[in-house]
C-alpha cells in the first residue's frame, strides 16, 4: 500500500476535479444550444400552425406551400437534433457523476486504507472519460445535423 500525504491526496483528487470543471463548461454551452434549438422548434411550429390554419380557410400560394414543406422538413430534423443535444447533456452529466465518484473513491482510499480503492478510482475516472467521449460524439453529430438544416434554408431562399 502506498503512503499518501495530504498533498498527494489533493493532487490525486485534482484530475477528476479538473474534468468536473471541464464538463461544466461543456454542459453550459450545450444547455445554451439546447435552449436555442427548442426555441427554433417553437418558432417554426408557430409559423406552421399559422400556415395550416390559413390552408384550411383558403388555398396557399406556391411560395407558402413550399415554406410549409420546408418547415415540416426542418422540424423533423430539429426534433432529431434536440435528441442529440439531450444525449450530449446526459453523457456529460454522467461523466461528471463518474468523476465525482472517482474523486470520492480517491479520498476514501486515503482514509480507508484497508479497502484498496485505487483500481476503483481509475475505473470510475475512465468511465467518466468514456462518457465524455460519447457526449462529444453526440455533439459532433448534432453539429452535422445543424448544418443540414441550414442547407435546407439556403436552398429554400434560392428558389
Amino acid at each position: 500500500m502506498l503512503n499518501f500525504t495530504s498533498v498527494d491526496l489533493i493532487q490525486a483528487m485534482l484530475a477528476p476535479g479538473i474534468m468536473i470543471s471541464a464538463c461544466g463548461l461543456l454542459l453550459l454551452g450545450t444547455n445554451n444550444k439546447y435552449s436555442l434549438v427548442v426555441n427554433r422548434i417553437r418558432v417554426l411550429e408557430e409559423e406552421k400552425r399559422r400556415l395550416v390554419s390559413q390552408k384550411r380557410t383558403q388555398t396557399l400560394n406556391e411560395e407558402q406551400s413550399k415554406r410549409l414543406n420546408s418547415i415540416q422538413m426542418q422540424v423533423e430534423r430539429f426534433a432529431y437534433r434536440v435528441k442529440l443535444v439531450r444525449n450530449t447533456v446526459f453523457f456529460y452529466t454522467l461523466g461528471v457523476a463518474f468523476f465525482i465518484l472517482a474523486s470520492l473513491s480517491i479520498g476514501g482510499d486515503f482514509f480507508l486504507k484497508d479497502l484498496e480503492l485505487q483500481s476503483l478510482s481509475v475505473t470510475l475516472f475512465l468511465m467518466g472519460m468514456v462518457s465524455v467521449l460519447i457526449g462529444v460524439s453526440h455533439a459532433a453529430r448534432e453539429v452535422w445535423k445543424g448544418y443540414e438544416i441550414v442547407k435546407i434554408e439556403i436552398v429554400e431562399s434560392e428558389i
